[in-house]
């Protein structure tokens, strides 16, 4: 009886804090799953090979770049701002607020103001990408035009730069799957709502954990009633995969079927782990609120990988990028640390390689 009490009395408990959201108990849930699983040891195995994959898809993702597989660049810097309708009635002060308030801030934004493409199979898509990189150490700085043709369904060769080296880069080989997709047909095959597009990428709709099953497990389904949340069941790797995915997604295409970017960003608002940083300079010394992903299935020594989409704090306008890397040559010897900011300038849909607008 004094046990019953003393539930009562804890369920009944005020701490003054603020209940919690909804990336927040989802993350509960799929820990308390994770650890129900470890008693059986494949979820336990899958976690711990997560940093191998982390690593491997980074190098693939890199190699589809210098192979002309992927074009870097997206957003927007038009003029005229509207201010977005916040998610909620009254925004929390910057310091504090949440990634999820900015991402659906800036999907409001990308509703409203993005330009709808729709660009036939033959065309290209142009784009012109304004990317500076600077020294860490000796603050030297670096500016690059970079100025892309992407054929617009992947028959035809495309021209690439990155960081002011450019490329042909061959039509699409028959057969070969890459992540993000570039061909306009398969993008548009991508779901335009969040919570569909996350279960899309975790049920194998993208590259994910190839240490884990082809298909999603039966928990994101929901409950066995099919009421529940059918985000509940994801364990922390897939959610990794599916962060890892909708990144390059919104970071590598830089123009996408009307109501996808939308849909990206809320759904990478959906990702526990997903949080907003306060006081980020782009490109242009505009003063953001950056959006960056701290991975719960990399050790700690791995570190965070220094990337931020930065949003202006009141419109939500996406702003561009920030990349820090570390560079040099052979284990042991000379490294620098690099930043990158970047932005895209302009995009339009063009006849030919090589045509400006």
């Amino acid at each position: 009886m004094r046990d019953i009490e003393e539930l009562r009395e804890l369920r009944e408990y005020d701490a003054g804090a603020p209940p919690l959201d909804d990336a927040t108990r989802r993350r509960v849930r799929a820990r308390l799953l994770d650890a129900m699983d470890a008693e059986d040891g494949p979820a336990t195995a899958v976690r711990r090979r997560r940093p191998v994959l982390r690593i491997a898809l980074t190098a693939a993702v890199a190699a589809a770049v210098v192979g002309g597989v992927l074009v870097a660049g997206q957003g927007d810097d038009s003029g005229g701002r509207q201010t977005a309708v916040p998610p909620s009635a009254s925004l929390p002060a910057l310091q504090n607020v949440s990634a999820q308030v900015v991402l659906n801030g800036a999907a409001t934004y990308a509703r409203q103001h993005e330009q709808a493409a729709s660009p036939r199979d033959d065309q290209f898509i142009y784009t012109k990408e304004i990317i500076r990189e600077t020294d860490e150490k000796t603050g030297a700085t670096k500016s690059y035009t970079d100025e892309n043709w992407r054929s617009v369904d992947g028959s035809k060769p495309s021209w690439i730069m990155e960081v002011g080296k450019g490329w042909w880069a061959p039509p699409t080989e028959a057969g070969v799957t890459e992540w993000p997709p570039q061909d306009w047909a398969t993008l548009k095959t991508l779901p335009t709502d969040p919570e569909k597009l996350i279960l899309s990428l975790v049920a194998g709709g993208a590259p994910s954990d190839p240490s884990a099953p082809p298909s999603a497990p039966s928990t994101t389904s929901g409950t066995p009633d099919g009421k529940g949340d059918p985000l509940s069941g994801i364990s922390d790797v897939r959610w990794s995969a599916a962060e890892f995915q909708l990144t390059g997604l919104l970071k590598l295409v830089p123009v996408m079927p009307d109501g996808l970017r939308p849909a990206a960003y809320e759904a990478l608002g959906m990702i526990p782990g997903v949080k907003a940083v306060p006081n980020q300079k782009d490109a242009k010394g505009r003063t953001g609120v950056g959006i960056t992903y701290d991975d719960p299935t990399l050790p700690a020594e791995y570190g965070g990988f220094g990337s931020y989409f930065i949003f202006d704090p009141k419109t939500y306008e996406f702003l561009g990028f920030r990349d820090q890397s570390t560079i040099g040559k052979g284990k042991g010897k000379h490294r620098v640390e690099v930043t990158q900011l970047s932005y895209l300038d302009s995009w339009a849909v063009v006849d030919r390689a090589k045509q400006r607008p």
